[in-house]
């Protein structure tokens, strides 16, 4: 089903893109959000424009301003999009989106920057098409299954209580992160105070092999997954760790690609995989991904980044293929943000699912006033 629309239907060459703008922008969070490896307070990251025909698409590139999810940055970001990426794509001519993945081959990883510049090429083309994202995906529905992101909190008390809010909001799923001192016991005070709702944690690789008794005494926990316990490259020793516990292992930061899918599949290194288009380089490889776990029956769902609206639109289109039979980390926009830069905002529908936006492509407007506001630093490229 890979891109039904790119590969048969859609016949015509890409438009060639004339000019691109990058946003280096910074949006305060409602509210600190804490991980193992730091907290951030305001949201750093590059909004991509690019312009053909008289059209604008809009990319996100969700690279933060320091190296913990991953060694990408947005000024490392920047670099290799303004010195690499826009000069292999301004003035050209593509067949479809494989051949610009093509011609980004030279520039080994950075998929984060790849991602960002290649949404904004699927947002033109479906803005010159008159279709929205999910048709262009092979998605389906009017609708997809969120849940919340609950970052580490200063005591099992403050945690429960931030979970009953989300849960009064109505998000059906919770999804707690963890890091050593703070896992079980929080985990098991959360499944105590709400024995029946999906829970599912996340270390984002704060654990090592032989903390595998810890990952162990969650097992009675009934958790939908336990995502990225170990390092955020590792694939083989996940494998070990996952014929040691009953419950699903999911990796995330160490799916770069889709042949990192495919190896971690074939090594028994995981049951579940987070599928998040910027890591692994872009909606195009996403969707390989989805189709390969979907082919093998391995559940996937979509992760998140704090993304601002644009970025939102994009994961509520792809989370609507029909391999997404978990619920994603695409929380409704007041999660994150009092302001966002695009319209309309997202909302949490009343049965725990948001809505996929059916305008052509991304089917979000910029309100550019509020995105020159939150710039720090602009670039134009191009005619």
């Amino acid at each position: 089903m890979l891109l039904r629309l790119l590969t048969s239907d859609f016949h015509s060459p890409l438009m060639i893109i004339e000019q691109i703008e990058l946003y280096h922008i910074s949006m305060p969070l409602v509210a600190p959000f804490e991980t193992s490896f730091g907290v951030e307070t305001d949201r750093e990251c590059i909004i991509v424009a690019a312009h053909a025909d008289g059209l604008t698409g809009w990319g996100e590139c969700v690279a933060s301003a320091d190296p913990g999810y991953c060694y990408e940055t947005v000024k490392t970001a920047w670099h290799i999009l303004e010195d690499f990426l826009i000069p292999a794509t301004l003035g050209r001519e593509f067949d479809d989106i494989p051949s610009l993945a093509a011609a980004w081959s030279g520039v080994r990883g950075h998929p984060l920057a790849k991602a960002g510049l290649q949404m904004a090429v699927w947002d033109l083309i479906g803005r010159a098409q008159g279709l929205p994202l999910q048709k262009l995906l092979g998605g389906q529905g009017d609708r997809v299954r969120v849940g919340v992101s609950v970052g580490i909190q200063p005591s099992r008390e403050a945690l429960v209580e931030r979970i009953r809010a989300y849960l009064a909001e109505g998000y059906p799923r919770i999804k707690i992160k963890i890091k050593p001192g703070k896992d079980v016991e929080y985990a098991r005070a959360v499944r105590e105070a709400f024995p029946e709702i999906l829970l599912q944690v996340d270390a984002n690789s704060a654990y090592r092999l032989e903390d595998a008794p810890t990952i162990r005494a969650m097992d009675d926990l009934n958790l939908l997954l336990i995502e990225q316990p170990l390092g955020y490259d590792d694939i083989f020793d996940h494998a070990k760790l996952q014929a040691q516990v009953k419950t699903p292992i999911c990796l995330d930061e160490s799916i770069h690609s889709p042949d990192h899918a495919r190896w971690a599949l074939e090594l028994s290194a995981c049951r579940i995989i987070n599928i998040k288009a910027a890591r692994v380089g872009g909606l195009y490889e996403a969707v390989q991904i989805h189709d390969l776990c979907r082919a093998r029956g391995v559940p996937v769902w979509c992760g998140g980044m704090l993304e601002t609206g644009i970025g939102r639109a994009s994961n509520l289109a792809l989370a609507s293929l029909p391999g997404f039979t978990l619920p994603g980390d695409i929380s409704a926009t007041n999660r994150y943000y009092h302001e966002d830069i695009a319209d309309p905002p997202f909302m949490l529908n009343s049965d725990g699912t948001i809505n996929v936006p059916t305008g052509p492509g991304l089917g979000v407007r910029v309100r550019m006033g509020v995105l020159e506001r939150v710039t720090k630093r602009k670039g134009k490229y191009g005619n």
